[in-house]
C-alpha cells in the first residue's frame, strides 16, 4: 500500500538532491543531472522546470562543443532572492542583508534598550527595514526569509533558555514573523555559524564539521553526515558548560567552574586586565598587542585557554571524529596564541589523529550564519523535517 504522501516526499527529496548538487558542484546539465543522481531524465526535467519557475534556478550558456544540441547548464540564481540574517547579542543585534549564497550586501548593527523579547522583536522587525530601505540593496529581489541566531537552547524557533537574556520559552521567530510577514527561523547561534560553514564555507567539503565558538561564551557546534545536530531538546554544542574546575567563578548557567568562566573572551581579557592592575577599560586587541610585545601575563593566559579548550576538544574527537574543526567568535583576534597550545592540547587528548583547526577570520559569519537558516529552509540543503518550524503566514 502506497502512502499518501509519497508523491509529495519523493519531489521534495529530488529537489533536494539536485539543489545540493549544483550548491557544492557547481553548474551542470540536465543529461548530467540525471546521471549523476540516479534520477530518471524525466524526473529532472520535471524538479528543474519547476525550479526554473520559481526563478531558483536559472539556465546558463549552452557549452561550445560539437554540432548539434549542446548541453545547457543549470545555475542556482542565487542573486534571485534576498534573506536577512539577524545575530542577537546582549544590547546590540548584528544585521546583515544577503543573496542565497549568504554573500553580504549591506551589513549594520543597531542597538537595543532591553532583552525583553518584545524590545528585540521591535529592534529587529526596524532592523529589516533599514537594510531593506538602503541604498546598496538590490532592487526588484524579493525578501524570501530571515534568520535569527540566539545565544541559547533554540527548539521550532521557540528560545527554551537563554541565560544570556533571561528567556524561557519565548517564540521569538513566530513574535518576528508577526512583525515582518515573511517566514523566520531561529536556531542556536553557534549551529546557524556551522550552518553556514558547511552550506558555503570552510566546511563544505566535509560531512562530518565541528565549529568552535569562543565569545561571549564557549560552544562546538557538529554537523553530522551534512546535516546540523541539534540533540533531543536543541541543548547540543554546549561545550562551555563543561566543569573546567567546580570551585572557579559562578557561570551565567548557575553553576561555577564552567570552561567559559576561565577562557571565554571576556573571561580572558578580564583576567589579564585585573592581573596587570589596569583601572580603565581593555579590549581583546589590547590583550594581543600587549602578547605580541611580549607581556609574560597575557602569553601565559592565552596558553593557559588554549590547552584547557583543547583537552575538552580532545574528548569531543573522541566521541564525534570531526574532519576539520572551525573556528570562529572574537577570539580568533588572538591568534597563534591561543590556536597554537590549542593545537597541541589536542594531539595530545584526541585518541585518533587531530583535525586541523582552522579559525574563520570573517567578522560577518555570525550573522551570514543567521542568513545560512533562511537559506537552508529555501533550498531545503540537507533539512530534516521539524528541525525549525516555518511559522504559518
Amino acid at each position: 500500500m502506497k502512502l499518501k504522501g509519497d508523491q509529495q516526499t519523493s519531489r521534495a527529496l529530488n529537489r533536494r538532491l539536485i539543489l545540493n548538487m549544483i550548491r557544492a558542484d557547481g553548474p551542470m546539465s540536465r543529461a548530467e543531472m540525471a546521471t549523476r543522481s540516479g534520477l530518471s531524465p524525466a524526473a529532472v526535467t520535471f524538479v528543474v522546470s519547476e525550479l526554473l519557475n520559481e526563478n531558483i534556478l536559472v539556465e546558463g550558456e549552452a557549452s561550445l562543443g560539437a554540432p548539434g544540441r549542446r548541453p545547457i547548464p543549470i545555475k542556482i540564481n542565487y542573486a534571485g532572492r534576498l534573506v536577512v540574517g539577524l545575530k542577537l547579542m546582549v544590547g546590540a543585534i548584528d544585521c546583515v542583508l544577503t543573496d542565497l549564497a549568504t554573500t553580504p550586501l549591506v551589513s549594520r548593527q543597531v542597538t537595543v534598550r532591553d532583552p525583553s523579547p518584545q524590545s528585540t522583536v521591535e529592534a529587529c522587525a526596524t532592523a529589516v527595514s533599514k537594510l531593506l530601505a538602503d541604498r546598496k540593496a538590490p532592487a526588484g529581489a524579493e525578501l524570501s526569509g530571515i534568520g535569527i541566531a540566539v545565544p541559547g537552547v533554540i527548539d521550532q524557533g521557540v528560545c527554551r533558555l537563554s541565560h544570556r537574556f533571561n528567556w524561557v520559552d519565548v517564540p521569538i521567530a513566530a513574535m518576528l514573523a508577526e512583525l515582518v510577514h515573511v517566514p523566520v527561523w531561529a536556531d542556536d547561534d553557534t549551529n546557524a555559524f556551522a550552518l553556514a560553514q558547511q552550506l558555503f564555507g570552510l566546511g563544505r567539503h566535509h560531512r562530518t564539521v565541528g565549529a568552535l565558538a569562543i565569545g561571549a561564551g564557549i560552544s562546538c557546534a557538529v554537523v553530522i553526515d551534512g546535516a546540523v545536530h541539534h540533540g533531543a531538546s536543541g541543548a547540543a554544542g554546549k561545550l562551555g558548560h563543561s566543569i573546567y574546575d567546580p570551585n572557579g567563578p559562578p557561570c551565567e548557567c548557575g553553576r561555577r567552574g564552567c570552561l567559559q568562566t576561565f577562557f571565554s573572551e571576556p573571561a580572558l581579557v578580564r583576567r589579564w586586565r585585573d592581573g596587570k592592575g589596569i583601572s580603565g577599560a581593555v579590549t581583546r586587541h589590547d590583550m594581543v598587542d600587549a602578547a605580541r610585545a611580549g607581556d609574560e601575563m597575557a602569553v601565559h593566559l592565552l596558553s593557559e585557554a588554549g590547552e584547557g579548550i583543547g583537552r575538552f576538544l580532545g574528548a569531543f574527537c573522541n566521541i564525534v571524529d570531526p574532519e576539520v574543526i572551525v573556528a570562529g567568535g572574537e577570539a580568533v583576534t588572538f591568534g597563534d596564541f591561543l590556536f597554537e597550545p590549542m593545537r597541541r592540547a589536542l594531539e595530545r587528548h584526541a585518541m585518533w589523529t587531530p583535525p586541523p583547526i582552522t579559525p574563520d577570520w570573517a567578522d560577518d559569519s555570525w550573522a551570514r550564519g543567521a542568513a545560512a537558516l533562511a537559506t537552508q529552509r529555501l533550498f531545503d540543503f540537507e533539512s530534516r523535517p521539524g528541525e525549525i518550524a516555518v511559522p504559518a503566514m
